[in-house]
């Protein structure tokens, strides 16, 4: 099939809105291709090699112990399993919600980030409950208790490493603006007004947190769906241009040109 009809696989739950498996021993799904999600994705690899790593979105991450990555239904992911350990948590996008209300995890996931000594062990503890009581009586309302424990504890690490304190509520505010109205609203106007902060302000919080702009990062949201368009969809430039909210598709080439140094036509045919 030629790359420009192939569809991207979508993994999906099967009969449980919540699973939990090994790295080593199994895992709900099949890792070994280029896939996404229906359901949030948790995966703790607590042990790896030198040379481990992940794909997110077209991003490679190399791989560290102790390192967590969470995956948003609908992120594109590729990872060869070479005798990792850990744990993976496939949960509903209903269960996952209830545990984790942190609106920049709900819309984006997350990239491999650090537990501290201390949280590894916490959160070691809260995966030994969980693994019992999921191969017992794998009570719903029990585990998902434990989820939202294992949440509290690994989104403090995310809150400790990331160097956005500051502003935090609006930041994830504008993600989630974004998330919603990145093909029909691309002024920082419209932002700003959303989240009831002037302009110059929204850029001065997104500038100190991010190092960008909210138009960079409305560009770089599209730019994100037009490379998952071209890469896996079967839709043809033009029908790819009018989805994002572009008025032609010559405008379209020349802002993903702009954006990445490549045409849409060479990088849906995997070109240079």
């Amino acid at each position: 099939m030629p790359p420009s009809e192939k569809n991207i696989p979508v993994h999906h739950l099967t009969s449980e809105p919540f699973q939990l498996m090994t790295l080593d021993t199994g895992h709900p799904e099949n890792f070994n291709d280029v896939h996404r999600h229906n359901f949030f994705e948790i995966i703790w690899f607590s042990d790896v090699r030198k040379s481990s790593s992940l794909e997110l979105d077209f991003e490679s991450h190399a791989l560290k112990n102790n390192q967590i990555c969470i995956i948003a239904p609908g992120q594109v992911f590729n990872m060869k399993l070479r005798g990792e350990k850990g744990y993976v948590l496939a949960v509903s996008r209903e269960i996952f919600k209830e545990a984790c209300d942190i609106e920049t995890i709900l819309t984006g996931g997350t990239c491999p980030f650090s537990l501290d000594p201390q949280s590894a062990e916490t959160c070691n503890t809260i995966i030994s409950l969980m693994k019992e009581e999921y191969t017992g009586a794998s009570r719903v309302d029990l585990l998902k208790t434990y989820l939202r424990a294992f949440c509290i504890i690994i989104t403090e690490q995310i809150g400790q490493q990331d160097p956005s304190i500051n502003d935090r509520q609006r930041i994830q505010q504008l993600v989630s603006l974004i998330e919603e109205y990145y093909t029909i609203q691309r002024e920082t106007r419209f932002y700003a007004d959303q989240i009831k902060v002037s302009t110059h302000h929204l850029n001065d919080i997104v500038r100190l947190s991010r190092g960008t702009t909210v138009k960079k990062m409305i560009a770089q949201r599209l730019i994100l769906e037009a490379k998952r368009e071209l890469s896996f969809g079967a839709l043809t430039i033009k029908e790819i241009a009018f989805k994002l909210g572009f008025s032609d598709a010559s405008y379209f080439s020349r802002f993903f040109k702009k954006h990445t140094g490549r045409n849409p036509e060479g990088f849906k045919e995997g070109k240079p």
